[in-house]
């Protein structure tokens, strides 16, 4: 269960957005669903002695940054998003195993996203550790892995946003399912993915997104298949609107979805924003990793793939 997460929160950044923007005109008549997806930044576990210095060192630039946020919700700036997938059981405090930056620039009329390898070794910001990056949300919540991810890429991330599991079949089963074309014959769980076009439901669409281990790309035909499945969602979203199948899919992000974007700028998404949205470079970090000391495996960027990345999302905001 932790492949699906690229998937869900991909669609989300892209097509979910644009969608939400899209039906604005009704937003007054779901403005309960809406609620429930907005949501504070509050951490799932309380931070050390030194985190909590470290935060307190960092109130007078957070105020500064808020006051940034508030004049990007009336001035078409590039704007910068954290999306986590979150894998969370019971009342624990869960994992974002996935983490992907998405910067949205409407001058260029383009977007950027990078997804963060979950097993990628780095400072915990707030906690004095050195850690999987996945374990800051564990840690600290959204507030802790936004600061772990921005000393990561020298970046500051305006907006996150979290989704969970339910949330990536309700999405899907919400457009009346996905069409894709699958290059490889392969199985997984008793589902059978024949080579050709394929019609799935969101079950099947988890399913078809998750597969690794039996394609001989491995972890790079997982990740054709997470784009195709994410395209499939974000080009019904934006293309086939209607008010039943807007409230559907607030009501399915309603009960999965958190974040921290206020609504005027998810509209501005859809508005100034939407050729950028539709064209997006994919970001990727090169490195290797291994089984170190304690016996766990951790995954290290090389030094000139992490400068090229920071350098790339650093010139998107200027």
């Amino acid at each position: 269960m932790k492949e699906w997460r690229w998937l869900i929160l991909t669609a989300l950044g892209i097509g979910l957005l644009v969608f939400f923007g899209s039906g604005g005109y009704v937003y007054h008549q779901n403005s309960q669903l809406v609620d429930e997806v907005d949501e504070p930044v509050e951490a799932s576990v309380q931070p050390t002695e030194t985190a909590q210095t470290e935060q307190g060192k960092k109130a007078d630039s957070k105020k500064a940054d808020q006051k940034k946020k508030a004049g990007k919700q009336t001035e078409s700036e590039t704007i910068s998003l954290l999306l986590l997938g979150v894998d969370q059981r019971g009342n624990e405090a869960g994992r974002s195993d996935t983490i992907i930056v998405v910067t949205v620039n409407p001058e260029t009329g383009s977007s950027k996203m990078l997804s963060i390898p979950r097993d990628l070794k780095t400072e915990i910001i707030g906690n004095g550790s050195n850690d999987k990056i996945n374990h800051a949300y564990a840690f600290g919540g959204p507030e802790m892995a936004r600061e772990t991810v921005e000393h990561l890429l020298d970046l500051q991330i305006d907006y996150f946003a979290e989704i969970n599991l339910d949330g990536f079949t309700d999405l899907v089963d919400a457009v009346d399912g996905v069409t894709v074309a699958n290059d490889i014959n392969f199985s997984y769980y008793e589902m059978k993915f024949p080579k050709g076009e394929l019609s799935l439901n969101g079950k099947e669409a988890l399913a078809y997104a998750r597969m690794r281990y039996d394609d001989p790309r491995g972890d790079f035909g997982r990740q054709i298949r997470q784009r195709q499945v994410v395209q499939a969602v974000a080009d019904k979203l934006t293309a086939d609107f209607s008010l039943t199948r807007f409230n559907d899919v607030l009501t399915a992000v309603g009960k999965n979805v958190k974040t921290d974007i206020p609504f005027p700028v998810v509209r501005k998404l859809a508005t100034d924003y939407r050729a950028s949205l539709q064209n997006v470079e994919t970001l990727s970090l090169e490195g290797s990793g291994g089984i170190e000391s304690d016996k766990i495996y951790y995954w290290h960027p090389t030094a000139a793939s992490l400068k090229q990345v920071q350098t790339t999302l650093q010139n998107e905001l200027q």
